[in-house]
């Protein structure tokens, strides 16, 4: 008589709840390529950075081979890492969610200190904090603390307690990594020499001018005066607010205009072009029924 690996057993439950899964090795690391996917000569998965045709029907590409079929998960192509199984792994992003991996006790008290209580999951060394809603996931955002959600992996440590609750923008704004403002002279940006908000790109705004340029300056200030560390987490911040502002309108508010003046803003203290880039369309996406 066949008997089912524990390992099996947990990620079966978890695809019926949703959840796509995956067995783990020795060394709580995803099993390796087969010989024909190895190095990516595959050409890799379609829901991967780099997509491509892969239909391996091994577990292959680590994360990207997490599943909710339960067909897929008991098949033969499957069976060998089930036998070898030590843990089971789930991606994050594909059931919704996003794993704040505090990694020691710092880190823990760090998040609590900082980030919305959420449903907890304790860890051999720290703690992961689980949101509703998926993020682009970034490692070492801060000492001991990695996000994980979109194209990543996190172990399977059991339902947790607590609440979950959405994810804030305080865990968005992690993805945006700048522990000190770059010197000035090492600024290269490419923004047009025009790009400013004015009437003419909001012509479906329901502010008057004067209320919006008000803003938008008492922002930009705010950038302007992260001249040591923290102007991209500022930017991002200024640029959700802005567009929160903007919820109600039915648009076109500029906000895209508005989004190059607090690029700009940051890149003026020394902000590298990309991290602004990056730190305000975060901020844009973040804010709730935001006007185009």
């Amino acid at each position: 008589m066949s008997v089912t690996p524990e390992p099996l057993h947990v990620a079966l439950a978890l695809a019926a709840a949703g959840v796509p899964a995956l067995p783990l090795r020795q060394g709580k690391a995803p099993f390796g390529n087969c010989r024909i996917c190895k190095d990516s000569a595959c050409g890799d998965r379609p829901n991967m950075k780099a997509a491509g045709p892969c239909r391996c029907p091994a577990p292959c590409h680590g994360w990207a081979a997490a599943t909710t079929d339960p067909h897929v998960l008991t098949s033969p192509a499957w069976a060998p890492a089930w036998r070898h199984a030590v843990a089971v792994a789930y991606h994050p992003g594909g059931a919704g969610v996003t794993v704040v991996d505090l990694d020691h006790a710092a880190a823990v008290a760090w998040a609590r200190e900082t980030l919305p209580a959420t449903r907890t999951v304790p860890t051999t060394r720290g703690e992961h904090w689980i949101y509703q809603g998926a993020m682009r996931s970034s490692n070492a955002v801060r000492p001991g603390v990695d996000v994980k959600s979109l194209m990543q992996y996190a172990r399977w440590l059991g339902p947790g307690t607590g609440r979950m609750v959405d994810l804030p923008a305080a865990v968005r704004a992690l993805a945006v990594k700048e522990d000190t403002t770059p010197a000035r002279s090492e600024v290269v940006y490419s923004l047009p020499a025009r790009a400013t908000w004015d009437r003419t790109v909001a012509t479906g705004c329901r502010h008057t001018e004067r209320y919006v340029r008000t803003g938008l300056e008492r922002g930009l200030a705010l950038v302007r005066a992260r001249i040591e560390s923290g102007a991209g987490s500022q930017a991002f911040g200024v640029a959700r607010f802005l567009a929160a502002q903007h919820a109600r309108c039915p648009g076109p508010c500029g906000l895209t205009v508005i989004g190059e003046e607090i690029v700009a803003a940051a890149v003026s203290v020394g902000v590298p072009e990309a991290y602004a880039r990056r730190a305000v369309a975060n901020g844009l996406e973040a804010a709730p029924e935001r006007a185009a």
